[in-house]
C-alpha cells in the first residue's frame, strides 16, 4: 500500500514558478510509475506528466516544454516543476502511483495562475 501527499501548491502569476512535490510511504517505491494529474473545473482529470521505474517521461501536449517530472528513490518522493505558467494550467494537481493492477491517489493541491 502506498500512501501519497502532494504539497507546493499556490496562488502564482502568468509566467511564475511552481514546484510540486508528492511524498510516500509504502514499501518499492522504485517500482512504481507515477504520475501528475490535474483537474480544472467543469473538465475531466487529465495525464500531465508520467515517469516509469525506469526513469522514463511522458508529457501531456499542454506541459511539453513548460513542465518537467522527476522521482529521487531514495526519497520515495516524485516532483513536478512548473515554469511559464498560464491561466489554463489552473486547476488541482494530485500525485498517483501505479503498481500492476493497483492504483493509489494523493488528497491533491491547488495550483491557482492569476494576474
Amino acid at each position: 500500500q502506498m500512501q501519497l501527499v502532494e504539497s507546493g501548491g499556490d496562488l502564482v502569476q502568468p509566467g511564475g514558478s511552481l514546484r510540486l512535490s508528492c511524498a510516500t510511504s509504502g514499501r518499492f517505491f522504485s517500482t512504481y510509475t507515477m504520475g501528475w494529474y490535474r483537474q480544472a473545473p467543469g473538465k475531466q482529470r487529465e495525464l500531465v506528466a508520467v515517469i516509469t521505474s525506469d526513469g522514463n517521461t511522458n508529457y501531456a501536449d499542454s506541459a511539453k516544454g513548460r513542465f518537467t517530472i522527476a522521482r529521487d528513490n531514495a526519497k520515495n518522493a516524485v516532483y513536478l516543476q512548473m515554469n511559464s505558467l498560464k491561466v489554463e494550467d489552473t486547476a488541482v494537481y494530485t500525485c498517483n502511483g501505479r503498481i500492476g493492477i493497483m492504483t493509489y491517489w494523493g488528497q491533491g493541491t491547488q495550483v491557482t495562475v492569476s494576474s
